[in-house]
């Protein structure tokens, strides 16, 4: 009999992200829309590409629209092929790995449509994560 599958915890996810400092980074092309309420953030990425998210403190969608990703969070790890929809509770920390390329997307409730006031809205602070509301690079954290 096989022994369980290690269940990862959100420390786990965190220490995943802090050891990301010193691996190489792309700066993903993200694509920003604003809707009568509505925030929706599109990431493309290549197969192999790792994303470790942030924290938001709303319910919100996050949609596979195409191609394969492994979704760790501290609930569980499944691979999900688009399309597909994920309705994320308030307060999940994820990792999300490319299996293949894929394009993914969050969709959010908000008036705003300044991006630095929809992340002090929206995420929880977390002076580690490496991108900006913008979704660039944070080069002042890389090793």
């Amino acid at each position: 009999m096989n022994a369980p599958a290690h269940i990862p915890t959100r420390e786990d996810i965190e220490r995943l992200q802090a050891s990301m400092l010193s691996m190489p980074q792309l700066d993903l092309e993200t694509q920003h829309y604003f809707a009568q309420g509505l925030y929706c953030r599109v990431l493309p990425r290549l197969a192999g590409t790792l994303i470790v998210g942030k924290v938001h403190k709303q319910e919100h969608l996050y949609i596979v629209c195409c191609g394969t990703v492994r979704v760790v969070s501290d609930a569980e790890t499944k691979d999900v092929t688009g399309p597909a929809v994920i309705v994320s509770a308030p307060g999940t920390k994820r990792a999300v790995l490319a299996l293949t390329d894929a394009t993914c997307l969050t969709v959010h409730h908000t008036h705003l449509n300044d991006l630095e006031a929809i992340e002090e809205e929206l995420i929880e602070p977390d002076e580690t994560a490496l991108f900006d509301a913008h979704n660039r690079l944070k080069q002042e954290l890389l090793k």
